[in-house]
């Protein structure tokens, strides 16, 4: 089954962590990407913009309306994901604990049940 992986970060916490942090965490993905493909269970990642790049769109009243930024209030934010195959969600459980933002904010794990298109 596929799972949706789905990493959160907290900007001030990630830029409170020094350098030397940062290249762990950019290590740990490494890690985490040459063990899923060595195993077979890495379909793809992607990584997101920061939050001030994000643009809103709602419609209104029949009128659209664009605002810069995120769509919550919240200071934890989706930076980006894995789309990970595997046997159980217990397996995409242990696959998310090996996501370094895990140990910071959350990974959050996620059964694909429908999808269409391009991966």
């Amino acid at each position: 089954m596929k799972y949706l992986l789905t990493i959160n970060m907290h900007q001030g916490l990630w830029d409170g962590l020094s350098e030397e942090e940062h290249n762990s965490v950019y290590a740990a993905h490494e890690r985490f990407l040459a063990a899923t493909t060595e195993s077979g269970e890495f379909i793809c990642t992607k990584a997101f913009d920061s939050p001030a790049a994000s643009h809103t769109v709602r419609i209104r009243e029949d009128a659209t309306e664009v605002a810069t930024g995120l769509a919550s209030d919240s200071e934890t934010f989706l930076c980006g994901y894995y789309l990970v195959e595997c046997a159980s969600i217990d397996r995409a459980i242990e696959l998310a604990a090996l996501v370094p933002e895990a140990r910071h904010t959350a990974v959050e794990v996620r059964p694909i049940i429908h999808e269409q298109g391009k991966e």
